[in-house]
């Protein structure tokens, strides 16, 4: 009977570890009401970006022999007409799709300056973290819509394309202040780890090591906030529009439609039932998948 060498025995083979990213989409695909959401934000992201340019008419064409039909298939329109003889399609197609540019835009606007703000205040720490966040304090004193009101007044430009873009900077310039505080506990958090403290010994720069080595490590809060506030910022938007500050003419958005909706809800509930349904949708949506990634990326629940 022969021996066995030990060298002839197999070598199992390495177990490959998990990351909290893999973790995270782990259980958010395990979450049926994420993944729903997930495909529902996916499907309207579609719909925006291609909906307007797909269907067969156009947002700002006027059917004079048309004006505040109800939904119809003739001439296809499904929604209806509102008063000025435009099909509710494409007018909720431009409205979901600039609903969602304010919300991504100014979403990007208050994370670029948020994480910057908050990763600096809370890594060099001392009087510069107490001054910098002393002025968000003064800022949060500030009433939010009070702020974006006298902003938007007091740019006033008749070019509905440049309205639109200082929308995303009035917005996004009053929201990051929350994602600094976020940002600049988790710092504070990380600054004594032992990553840190080898960047520092491999003679890294302050900016360096914030950039490279603690704004990676917060994304995970980060994502989370960017997901939670995008609903937020398109109901602000929609507020904006509502009273005749947000999107002007002949540009549109879900607040604008429904506040059109909201002054002939009587005589073409159409016209208001189609936009809030669709800002429903998009809300609850964001907000599923915002509370789906929250608990994905929970550290406690791996």
């Amino acid at each position: 009977m022969s021996d066995v060498l030990l060298d002839d025995a197999p070598t199992p083979a390495p177990t490959k570890g998990r990351s909290l990213w893999d973790d995270a989409r782990r259980r958010l695909m395990r979450n049926p009401a994420t993944v729903v959401s997930l495909y529902v934000v996916a499907l309207l992201v579609l719909l925006a970006a291609f909906g307007p340019v797909l269907w067969i008419h156009q947002y700002d064409t006027i059917f004079r022999d048309r004006v505040a039909i109800a939904p119809t298939l003739e001439n296809l329109h499904l929604f209806g007409t509102d008063t000025e003889g435009r099909d509710m399609v494409a007018r909720t197609l431009l409205g979901l799709r600039i609903s969602l540019l304010v919300g991504l835009a100014a979403t990007a606007v208050a994370l670029t300056i948020g994480v910057v703000w908050g990763a600096i205040a809370g890594f060099i720490g001392g009087w510069l973290d107490d001054l910098m966040m002393r002025f968000v304090d003064v800022l949060y004193a500030i009433p939010f819509v009070f702020f974006v009101i006298v902003l938007m007044t007091v740019i006033d430009t008749p070019d509905p394309f440049v309205k639109l873009m200082w929308i995303f900077v009035a917005i996004g310039a009053v929201e990051w202040l929350t994602m600094s505080r976020i940002v600049r506990g988790q710092t504070i958090a990380l600054r004594k780890r032992e990553f840190v403290e080898a960047a520092r010994a491999a003679g890294a720069s302050p900016l360096q090591i914030v950039f490279r080595h603690i704004v990676p490590n917060v994304l995970g809060p980060v994502v989370i906030f960017a997901t939670l506030n995008i609903p937020v910022i398109i109901l602000a938007e929609s507020f904006l529009s509502f009273i005749g500050l947000g999107v002007q003419e002949p540009l549109t958005s879900l607040g604008r439609l429904i506040s059109d909706g909201a002054r002939q809800m009587i005589n073409a509930p159409w016209m208001l039932i189609v936009p809030a349904l669709t800002m429903l949708l998009t809300l609850l949506a964001l907000n599923f998948l915002g509370d789906g990634l929250r608990d994905a990326l929970d550290p406690k629940e791996r």
